[in-house]
C-alpha cells in the first residue's frame, strides 16, 4: 500500500496528465516503464501478502475459542458470521467513502488513507500478541500429505486388513505429549489405508499412523465441494466488473446536481450482506435450531446450497433487466457508446441486494465448512480452500468473458460481450451463466450427498448437547479429551 501511494502522489511515480479537455482515450501520453513498474509491484506484493495472511487470520481468529469449554464453543459457531460482517463493513467503507475521495478529492488521500488504517491495524495486532492462545506448530501440512500418498503409490498392491486394529498408529503417550487429537479409522477413501499397512520398511515414506492418513483423507474429501465453489466465486467478479458497467450506460441522477458513481453500486451488495448477516445470525439461526437440532440451524452444506440456488435467482434477474434495458435502447435508437439510456440505475438494484444475500449463504458457508472440515494440524490450509476458491473463481471469470466474447464475435450475428454495451447481448450471457449454475447446482448436490461430516469429539450424539468439562487449562482438558477418546 505504501508503494501504490507513493505510485499515486509523487510527480516521478505518477502518469503525466493529459491536457484539459482531451478524453482519456485521446491522451497520447503513456506512463514509462518504471513508473508502470512500481505499481504493479505494489500490486503483486498486495496479493502475496493476502495469500499469507487471508487464511491464517481467520483461523487464528477462530482457535482463540476453546473447543473444550462449552461457552465458547457455542460463541464460536457465530465467529465466522460477524468475521465476514467486519470484513464487509470494511468493504463497504472502500466502495462508497474512499471511491468518492479518490474521484473528487485525489488518488494521493485516497491511497493514504487505508495506508495508515492497515499501518493502525498491524500496530493493534502486534499490540495484542501477548493475549492470544497460540497454536504449537505441528509440522507442514503438505509433507504430512505428501507423505501418505507417497506411500500408498509405494504399497498399492498391499492387501488391507480386514481389522482396522492391525494398521499402525502411535502410542496414546505421544498424541498427549504433543497434544494432538487422534482420529479414529474411517471407511471413506479406502485405498488409502495402505500407506498405514505395517510391511516392509518403517519410514515416514512407506509407512503412516492412521491418524496422518485420516488427515489426509479429510483433505482429499473437501476437493469436490471446492471444485462446486469455483463457479459461485466467479459471480464475486460479476457485481465489480459487468454489473458494474451495465450502471455506466444507466441514468445515474440523484436530483439535479448528483450522480451516482457506478463502482459505488457494489455498496449496496456490502449493505445487503450486513443486514442478512445479522438477521441470519440472530433470527434464523435460532428459528431453524429448534426444528432440526442443529447447533447452526441448518448444515454448512445447506447453507451453501441455499446460496448457490439464489445465484441463478440473480443471474436470471440480470437477464430480465437487461433485457429491459436492451427494449429502451431499441425504443430509443441509442446505440452510441457514449448514449446514456433513460432508464434509472435502480433497476438494477434487485441483482445487486440479491448478491448480498447470497453471500450470506456462500461466502461464510464456504469459509466455515473449509475451516471446520479440515483437520486440527490443517486449519490454515483447509481457509486456503477458501482463498483458492477465489482466486481460481477471478480467473474463471475472466477466462469465460474473453472467451465467450471471442467465440460470439466470430460465430454470432452479434457479439455478446463488446466495448459498446449498447450493442451486445449481455442477456445471453447471463443467460449462459445461470445455465452453467444450474448445472453448478445438480454437481453440488451429487457430491454433498455423500460428503460425510467429520465426528466431533467434543460434542455428545443426542440433541448436539456439548460435552461438559471440568473448567481446566486447554492442554489438559486436551489430553483427558484424547484419553477418553482412546478409552472408548
Amino acid at each position: 500500500m505504501s508503494l501504490l501511494t507513493l505510485a499515486v502522489s509523487l510527480p516521478a511515480l505518477r502518469p503525466p496528465s493529459c491536457d484539459h479537455g482531451i478524453k482519456l482515450e485521446d491522451c497520447e501520453r503513456r506512463a514509462s516503464p518504471f513508473q508502470v513498474a512500481i505499481f504493479y509491484c505494489g500490486l503483486y506484493i498486495i496479493a502475496l501478502g493476502t495469500g499469507g495472511t487471508k487464511p491464517n487470520i481467520s483461523t487464528m481468529g477462530a482457535d482463540q475459542f476453546d473447543e473444550f469449554e462449552p461457552k465458547e464453543k457455542i460463541q464460536k459457531l457465530s465467529f465466522f458470521n460477524w468475521w465476514m460482517f467486519s470484513i464487509f463493513f470494511g468493504t463497504l467503507f472502500s466502495n462508497t467513502i474512499l471511491i468518492y475521495i479518490q474521484d473528487n478529492v485525489g488518488w494521493a488521500l485516497g491511497y493514504g488513507l487505508p495506508t495508515i488504517g492497515l499501518a493502525f491495524s498491524i500496530l493493534v495486532f502486534l499490540t495484542g500478541t501477548k493475549f492470544y492462545r497460540h497454536k504449537l506448530p505441528s509440522g507442514s501440512p503438505f509433507s504430512r500429505i505428501a507423505h501418505v500418498l507417497v506411500a500408498f503409490i509405494r504399497k498399492w498392491r498391499v492387501p488391507i486388513p480386514d481389522d482396522p486394529k492391525e494398521l499402525h498408529e502411535l502410542s496414546l503417550e505421544e498424541y498427549t505429549n504433543s497434544e494432538k487429537v487422534r482420529i479414529d479409522h474411517s471407511t471413506s477413501l479406502g485405498f488409502l489405508d495402505k500407506a498405514a499397512v505395517k510391511s516392509g520398511p518403517t519410514s515416514p515414506w512407506m509407512l503412516c499412523p492412521v491418524t496422518q492418513v485420516e488427515e489426509t483423507k479429510q483433505m482429499i474429501k473437501m476437493v469436490p465441494i471446492l471444485i462446486a465453489t469455483f463457479l459461485p466465486s466467479m459471480m464475486l467478479a460479476q457485481g465489480g466488473t459487468l454489473f458494474v458497467k451495465q450502471g455506466t450506460t444507466l441514468d445515474r441522477s440523484i436530483g439535479p446536481h448528483f450522480d451516482i458513481p457506478p463502482a459505488c453500486l457494489s455498496a449496496f451488495v456490502t449493505i445487503f450482506m450486513l443486514i442478512s448477516l445479522v438477521l441470519y445470525d440472530r433470527y434464523f439461526v435460532p428459528v431453524m435450531r429448534k426444528y432440526t437440532r442443529n447447533p447452526t440451524g441448518i448444515t454448512l452444506l445447506q447453507r451453501l446450497g441455499i446460496g448457490l440456488v439464489l445465484h441463478i435467482i440473480i443471474l436470471m434477474t440480470a437477464f430480465f433487466a437487461e433485457r429491459r434495458r436492451l427494449s429502451v435502447i431499441q425504443e430509443h435508437k441509442l446505440f452510441g457508446k457514449r448514449d446514456t439510456v433513460p432508464l434509472t440505475i435502480f433497476i438494477l438494484l434487485p441483482q445487486f441486494a440479491l448478491a448480498g444475500i447470497a453471500d450470506t449463504f456462500v461466502e461464510v458457508a464456504k469459509i466455515e465448512f473449509f475451516y471446520d472440515q479440515a483437520p486440527q494440524g490443517m486449519k490454515s490450509l483447509g481457509t486456503s480452500y477458501f482463498t483458492t476458491s477465489l482466486g481460481i473463481g477471478s480467473f474463471l471469470s475472466s477466462f469465460l468473458l474473453k472467451t465467450v466474447a471471442e467465440f460470439t464475435k466470430k460465430h454470432a450475428k452479434r457479439g455478446w460481450i463488446l466495448d459498446n454495451l449498447n450493442l451486445s447481448h449481455l442477456d445471453y450471457y447471463y443467460l449462459f451463466l445461470a445455465c452453467l449454475s444450474f448445472l453448478n447446482l445438480l454437481f453440488f448436490l451429487v457430491v454433498s450427498k455423500y460428503y460425510v461430516y467429520n465426528a466431533d469429539t467434543t460434542e455428545s450424539t443426542g440433541d448436539f448437547a456439548v460435552e461438559t468439562l471440568p473448567r481446566k487449562n486447554s492442554a489438559q482438558a486436551f489430553k483427558d479429551a484424547s484419553n477418553s477418546l482412546l478409552m472408548s
